[in-house]
């Protein structure tokens, strides 16, 4: 058994995040403080920003229309925001940083601001939020890769044998949000180039973990959301070049977006649009979801990414190892052991049910970890080998309604994988307890009896 790498105790702390001293009832009986292993859906939010917000909120007001003090100085902490986002992505000359909800919502917005047209490639690895929206566009699927260089090859391949000479977009991820691998984005937006065509880069995992520099990645756009960078729920980015958003309808109609509107000769209306961010920003925006982004931003860039990243390598390498040591795990690769990745590692265990195991580790051990598909399923089919088929009940095809699976038994391979993600508000404690977790869970099974509720695994209430 190779020796466990040292956790970085000696090198720096977490950053205080909210919820580091909430307690969770087990079944077992007690409490134990919550370790929260699931930052690749939600990082909590940091304590900083936390307090950040509630300095603005007695002087919260209405942007862009008013008179009042309150209004005013809630106009410029909004547009400082963006200003703050725009330096913390490195943006060029002339981008414009458009206030979303969502990574889903700025891909979509981009999708809805691509000329007529334009022909999109898009890995079938990436997180439904990039693979999904655009329908209205020509799209090409590209197949999963197997190493950084399969992919660039793959894209100049496809890029160079596309028949239309009109506008092409390339969407790519910059980590997996399923095996936490870095992409080559740098390389593949010199492809994307190569052949005329744009590049928007999908940095809702990359972004709370390196940094993300349009100019010096040289991608036309980046797309991430407020809550996987330490932030709360509700606001996004999209930020990069101005053109084909000036050009595009509003992505919502309604006041903000528009300049002017006066009644037309036929009984209609005409509309003069903004020409800058405000055209997709209709409504009145989220000022606290931008300054609690803006917020996060600061506080990662005064934190030091280089230390950020030391720190969660120590804990990327500790999980890896832990899981190494148990023969029934087997954690999930697209580029193999070797390929550089953030702190997201997703798993199957033998002859466990994916949900059971993860249900286990909540009522169980107080962690919190994420168990399914993960919003990428062709990726994970990929990955599992498994057939595209809808899983049954806990998302296990060998059991029956109501029952699971027996973890010492073997059987079909499981439509499902277990991951874990932290960042840079994860204690030691936190991994140590998950690793120590899984090595128990296997040897010597589940303490509590489970079953099927809603479609979800929990712990079998009638034996308390």
């Amino acid at each position: 058994m190779s020796p466990r790498p040292a956790l970085p105790s000696s090198v720096h702390a977490p950053l205080p995040v909210l919820g580091r001293e909430v307690l969770v009832p087990l079944v077992t009986g007690g409490e134990v403080g919550y370790a929260a292993l699931d930052y690749a859906a939600s990082a909590p939010a940091l304590q900083r920003v936390w307090d950040d917000v509630a300095a603005y909120a007695p002087y919260y007001g209405s942007v862009h229309r008013g008179a009042g003090y309150l209004s005013q100085l809630s106009t410029d902490l909004f547009e400082q925001s963006r200003a703050t986002v725009a330096e913390f992505l490195g943006c060029r000359p002339g981008d414009q940083v458009v206030f979303t909800r969502s990574t889903t919502d700025s891909l979509n917005l981009l999708a809805a601001a691509v000329p007529a047209g334009t022909s999109v490639f898009v890995f079938e690895t990436e997180h439904h939020a990039s693979l999904l929206p655009w329908r209205e566009a020509d799209v090409t699927y590209l197949g999963a890769p197997r190493t950084p260089a399969e992919a660039v090859a793959t894209l100049d391949r496809a890029l160079a044998a596309r028949a239309a000479d009109g506008p092409a977009l390339v969407c790519v991820t910059g980590a997996s949000n399923v095996t936490g691998e870095l992409w080559p984005v740098r390389e593949l937006a010199a492809a994307a180039h190569a052949h005329g065509a744009r590049i928007v880069l999908d940095a809702a995992q990359l972004a709370p973990h390196h940094p993300v520099d349009i100019a010096e990645l040289d991608v036309d756009w980046v797309a991430f959301s407020g809550h996987k960078l330490y932030a709360p729920f509700g606001s996004g980015v999209l930020a990069g070049r101005a053109d084909w958003l000036r050009a595009a309808e509003p992505y919502l109609a309604g006041g903000g977006a528009s300049r002017r509107v006066a009644r037309s000769a036929d009984g209609g209306v005409d509309v003069d649009w903004h020409t800058t961010a405000a055209r997709h920003e209709a409504g009145s925006p989220n000022v606290i979801g931008a300054y609690a982004i803006a917020s996060a931003c600061r506080a990662l860039t005064e934190a030091g990414f280089d230390l950020l990243v030391e720190r969660e390598q120590a804990l990327v390498a500790r999980v890896r190892a832990g899981l190494a040591e148990v023969p029934e795990v087997r954690v999930l690769s697209l580029f193999g052991d070797d390929a550089p990745r953030v702190g997201v590692v997703s798993f199957v265990v033998e002859g466990w049910n994916s949900s059971h195991f993860a249900a286990a580790l909540s009522a169980e051990y107080g962690i919190g970890v994420r168990d399914g598909l993960f919003c990428a399923h062709p990726l994970l089919r990929t990955l599992l080998g498994a057939a595209d088929q809808e899983p049954g009940e806990c998302g296990a095809p060998e059991a029956a309604p109501g029952e699971l699976p027996d973890p010492s038994a073997g059987g079909a391979p499981t439509l499902n994988a277990i991951r874990v993600s932290f960042g840079a508000g994860t204690p030691d404690e936190h991994v140590e307890r998950f690793v120590d977790a899984v090595r128990e869970l296997v040897s010597d099974g589940a303490k509590w009896r489970y079953r099927t509720e809603d479609g979800r695994c929990v712990p079998d209430r009638d034996q308390a």
